[in-house]
């Protein structure tokens, strides 16, 4: 590999260099996540806007993060990783100035795309730059490492936001992107490798990326609305046909063009795919369970929202602490035993929340969180590098986007379908004894407090029992994943 600066190419310790720098990125995109949705009702108030379009500040950043990764991964292989990060940076650090400059909710908005743009082409290189970087008897230690981090600024994300919109404004969670994503480009000119695409002539598949997109698109947005609307709203029957007929399309397509948007032959790798899979189920539990907890915790146990925060955060503590360690056990025994642990520790996290009651005690609560991080902790960088690992050196980055999306689409879903499922099973508790079907069951002082709680707790089972059931077909698919070689 070449180095912009010669200092790093005479020294075995520039992979070090390159991963503090993706860390920066990694830091930057994973703590706005978390910290925007502190200050949404502040915003809300601020722009006088309606709770819909509040709703898509974070939405389109999410939605425009979730399509546009695998595109980014596959322009990165053919053009150069390194090159498209440090666009990233630029990308991100302009969108994070304009959404704190933003005067109306549909400039934010805007301004979140922006950004979320920059965000795709940090993720979608990260761990292919980590992969490119390392040798494989490291390889899971260093996205180990990545993923403490990234659970770490989850952690403390509200944290800062509270402090930042208490002190000084809302805008300022925006704002402090700047020196930091200033120092990433500057770092990132002198410390990442040089071009390392294909060397082939850049071909865009327009046709297949429009495809994809409107395709992924109309179903996150079908599957977001239907917990709100129900099944024949026409934006969630729209939604489905949409889906039905660009997805097909997009598959389509890519079969029979000479340079697809994503290489399809890479899901005949079992490794690859069960990886992919298995990923997104993860982030499905986490995020179901990190949905339905301050519910939970403040509408049956009625504690108030800064014990709840401060119960949510043994999870991305407990994978912050479990990572780097699972990372290390998977470098040197592989990553069928540490992946297959950690889904079987979620497995028993699902189980234990099952038991909880409408008497819960906060220790035992705050150690069943704990466990499922430290489940999700073990199971995350060796899958990860599993996946990076059954894919060609060539369509590194390409995978790198199919990972962070299948992510992506795991933290939608299971936020979405989990409350879909919740409000489903108490309106049908509801009804069976005999109260019509309202909007916030555990806030609506007209139904007597033990059938608020019967039909919170009928609900909250339901979806701990479909977790349950997903962590266990995880276990499983990680059990039969092929093991690949002790890296040595």
């Amino acid at each position: 590999m070449q180095f912009p600066h010669p200092f790093f190419s005479s020294r075995p310790a520039w992979k070090w260099f390159i991963l503090i720098n993706v860390l920066v990125g990694a830091t930057m995109s994973a703590l706005d996540v978390s910290i925007v949705n502190v200050a949404m009702p502040t915003i809300r108030t601020d722009f006088g806007a309606s709770m819909v379009t509040i709703e898509w500040v974070a939405m389109a950043y999410m939605l425009t993060l979730t399509v546009m990764l695998p595109f980014f991964g596959r322009l990165a292989d053919v053009i150069g990783r390194a090159k498209l990060y440090n666009l990233g940076f630029v990308v991100f650090t302009v969108g994070s100035g304009l959404c704190g400059l933003a005067r109306s909710a549909l400039f934010l908005i805007l301004a979140r795309m922006l950004q979320a743009m920059g965000a795709g082409l940090l993720q979608a290189n990260s761990v292919a730059l980590i992969t490119q970087a390392f040798p494989s008897r490291e390889l899971g230690r260093a996205i180990g490492i990545q993923g403490a981090v990234q659970a770490m600024a989850m952690a403390v994300g509200p944290f800062i936001g509270g402090i930042l919109i208490g002190a000084i404004g809302w805008r300022w969670i925006f704002f402090v992107n700047l020196p930091v994503g200033i120092v990433g480009t500057v770092v990132g000119l002198y410390v990442l490798p040089r071009h390392v695409g294909t060397g082939e002539k850049p071909r865009i598949d327009y046709l297949g990326l429009i495809c994809f997109a409107a395709g992924l698109a109309a179903l996150v947005l079908a599957v977001n609305t239907l917990e709100r609307s129900g099944w024949r709203a026409p934006l969630v029957l729209g939604g489905l046909v949409a889906a039905c007929v660009f997805l097909p399309a997009f598959v389509l397509r890519e079969l029979k063009t000479g340079f697809p948007m994503i290489d399809l032959k890479l899901f005949r790798n079992w490794t690859f795919t069960t990886g992919n899979v298995t990923g997104m189920l993860s982030y499905y539990v986490m995020f179901a369970v990190l949905f339905l907890m301050p519910f939970y915790v403040e509408d049956v146990l009625r504690f108030g929202p800064a014990l709840t925060g401060a119960l949510l955060t043994p999870v991305p503590l407990a994978m912050a602490v479990a990572a780097p360690l699972a990372g290390h056990i998977s470098d040197r025994h592989g990553a069928r035993i540490v992946t297959t642990a950690g889904m079987a520790v979620a497995s028993l996290a699902c189980f234990a929340l099952m038991l909880l009651s409408t008497h819960g005690r906060l220790p035992v609560l705050a150690g069943e969180l704990t466990l499922l991080g430290i489940g999700m902790g073990l199971f995350t960088p060796p899958n990860n590098s599993a996946i990076m690992w059954a894919a060609p050196k060539d369509k590194l980055g390409l995978a790198g986007g199919l990972l962070n999306m299948m992510r992506s689409l795991g933290l939608i879903f299971g936020v979405d379908i989990s409350g879909l499922v919740f409000t489903h099973v108490a309106h049908g508790y509801l009804a069976s004894k005999g109260i019509a079907a309202v909007r916030h069951v555990s806030r609506n002082t007209a139904i007597p407090l033990p059938v608020r709680d019967g039909a919170f707790m009928h609900g909250f089972m339901s979806v701990m029992g479909s977790l349950l059931a997903l962590t266990v077909l995880s276990t499983l698919l990680s059990i039969m994943r092929r093991q690949s070689p002790a890296r040595d």
